[in-house]
């Protein structure tokens, strides 16, 4: 099969592009208004992009109807976010964050999860995540503002937060343990995946 962009639906495309980018990790984004309305919100197109300074991005969807989506809006206006690792006992409480709310609905009442206060910056960490990244925004590229579109949202991490329990202490106080972590990805259409099933192959010299 071969797919022509300039011709293709762009939710046909959208569907190529998610199950063959796989498996996606997930940036569970919190961020607040500059009215102090709380706002968080799952995103499966995030990567790091740099370890010196340590730099994530994340790439927020254009709604429907050509709109930016909140957590966009938010960090435009206040310069900062968190993001926050999400694992397997909060994949339920994830999803429901990924409805798509009015603006003046604060997704951490709803999902029941916890807001914690973050040392650097104005939006909250999620208690329950067992990895939380601040993040100051350094730029935003705005790749399209058609339905469908997005924008490229880079952010340097200020400050990490880990939770002890998850680091394999026997290896190195910097190395995560998987196995404890359970994070989980994103597949195409409704699927996630499990962190569970690994192997390893060593770098060549």
């Amino acid at each position: 099969m071969i797919v022509d962009p300039a011709t293709a639906e762009p939710r046909n495309i959208y569907k190529l592009l998610i199950g063959a980018i796989v498996p996606r990790p997930i940036a569970f984004v919190s961020t607040i208004s500059a009215e102090g309305i709380l706002n968080l919100a799952p995103f499966s197109f995030f990567t790091a992009a740099s370890a010196n300074p340590p730099v994530v991005c994340f790439a927020p969807s254009t709604r429907s109807a050509g709109q930016k989506k909140d957590t966009l809006r938010n960090i435009e206006a206040t310069g900062e976010f968190v993001v926050n690792v999400v694992s397997e006992e909060i994949a339920e409480q994830m999803n429901l964050c990924s409805a798509d709310f009015p603006q003046e609905v604060d997704e951490f009442a709803i999902s029941g999860l916890t807001p914690l206060p973050s040392d650097l910056v104005k939006p909250p960490r999620v208690r329950e995540s067992h990895i939380h990244m601040e993040c100051r925004l350094m730029q935003v590229v705005y790749v399209s503002s058609k339905p469908m579109g997005g924008s490229l949202v880079i952010g340097e991490v200020i400050r990490f937060h880990v939770d002890e329990a998850i680091i394999d202490n026997m290896v190195d106080n910097y190395v995560i343990d998987p196995a404890k972590l359970r994070a989980i990805g994103r597949m195409g259409g409704p699927t996630y995946n499990r962190t569970t099933d690994r192997f390893n192959l060593e770098r060549p010299k």
